[in-house]
């Protein structure tokens, strides 16, 4: 059963996360957690989803980017953004490291922020170091849509939304954007 994800404006997408211990990870309660995150993910539908959105103030997250999304996109548009699938997978305690000063610019959305996007700056290549669902030590390095959604998953485990990044004269509701901005499929 999927969980409600909370929108923003609730504060528990602006605080800073908890980070688990080894042993709360194996718990019960937290796989039981990560088992509904990704639910609510699939759900939604979206490719990430940090524990903040449904109001729990953990650090994880979990990701997917799947295939069946990208082929929906306008030609050209993944190989634009350098966006591939992702396989599901799960993120504890993550910690961040920014490879390259370079920024690439796109729209971006964000399932608490419903009905929203705007255009977002982040950088083009990253290195997440930190513990999967069985508490075990994962490092990722990361390039293009990729890390760009690693970024902004973990910018919900550290009380920040990608309006807080933002260029603001781009923010608009995903209608506008379709009628406006949007790349064509036909």
């Amino acid at each position: 059963m999927a969980m409600k994800i909370v929108q923003a404006g609730d504060p528990a997408l602006r605080e800073k996360t908890r980070e688990l211990t080894v042993e709360e990870i194996g718990s019960e309660s937290v796989q039981k957690l990560i088992g509904l995150m990704f639910e609510t993910m699939y759900e939604a539908p979206g490719v990430g989803l940090a524990a903040p959105q449904v109001g729990v103030s953990l650090a994880i997250a979990v990701i997917e980017d799947k295939q069946e999304y990208i082929d929906k996109m306008a030609a050209g548009q993944a190989a634009q953004r350098r966006r591939s699938a992702v396989a599901p997978h799960v993120l504890i305690n993550p910690r961040l490291t920014i490879e390259t000063p370079a920024t690439e610019e796109f729209f971006e959305g964000c399932l608490s922020v419903a009905g929203f996007t705007a255009v977002v700056p982040r950088a083009l290549r990253v290195r997440v170091d930190a513990l999967n669902e069985r508490g075990e030590p994962v490092a990722i390095d990361a390039e293009g849509w990729y890390a760009r959604i690693l970024q902004h998953e973990i910018d919900h485990l550290n009380g920040h939304l990608y309006i807080d990044r933002m260029n603001s004269r781009t923010f608009t509701t995903r209608e506008n954007f379709e009628r406006f901005h949007a790349p064509r499929t036909d």
